[in-house]
């Protein structure tokens, strides 16, 4: 497993500062915290689907979710971003929707096209034209009906781990449940 560079690290403090935050101003509701978590989840399977195939430039993946989006790390993390934001109801009016929104211009307007600039570019440098031909069929993002065809690759434990997803899998559960219990009056009832 390769070590994490001070820049990395930095913007793992940062978001789990900003995600601690959030969630201690937070005043969650039933309604909004079970469709949030239904997003987290689901984000996390497909990042969790993902991580257990992929191999990082050494290989050009193209089976399990890779067969639907070029891309379903960053759709699960938009899910869970979307949930996150959900069930983190901030008492404030509107402000859950201000976040959301400024959230989804960020991802869409910055993270998104820059990946696309850098990565394709690097693919295609390691991989030629079967990269190509994968990138004029498979969507950047939002997953295809017609899926690219299988290539016999499956799910590995040894990937799911050298892709660090289990920590994001574990570190969401723990927010969730407690947005959850929250929200259902289980434990740490609102400040006000």
């Amino acid at each position: 497993m390769s070590r994490r560079s001070p820049a990395e690290i930095l913007r793992l403090a940062l978001l789990y500062a900003l995600v601690g935050f959030l969630a201690w101003l937070s005043e969650p509701e039933p309604l909004t915290a079970t469709a949030g978590a239904m997003l987290v989840l689901a984000g996390e399977l497909v990042r969790t689907w993902a991580a257990g195939h992929l191999y990082k430039t050494k290989e050009l993946i193209t089976s399990g979710p890779y067969r639907f989006t070029r891309n379903p790390l960053y759709l699960g993390r938009l899910l869970i971003f979307t949930g996150v934001a959900l069930m983190a109801r901030l008492p404030w009016a509107h402000a859950n929707l201000v976040v959301l929104v400024l959230g989804w211009l960020v991802f869409f307007g910055y993270y998104m096209p820059r990946k696309e600039r850098i990565e394709p570019a690097r693919l295609e440098r390691v991989h030629g034209e079967a990269y190509r031909r994968y990138f004029a069929a498979v969507p950047a993002l939002f997953p295809h009906r017609k899926p690219w065809p299988d290539d016999g690759g499956r799910w590995r434990w040894d990937r799911f781990q050298r892709n660090r997803e289990l920590l994001t899998a574990l570190a969401l559960a723990l927010l969730t449940a407690y947005f959850l219990l929250r929200a259902y009056g289980v434990v740490l009832p609102s400040r006000t």
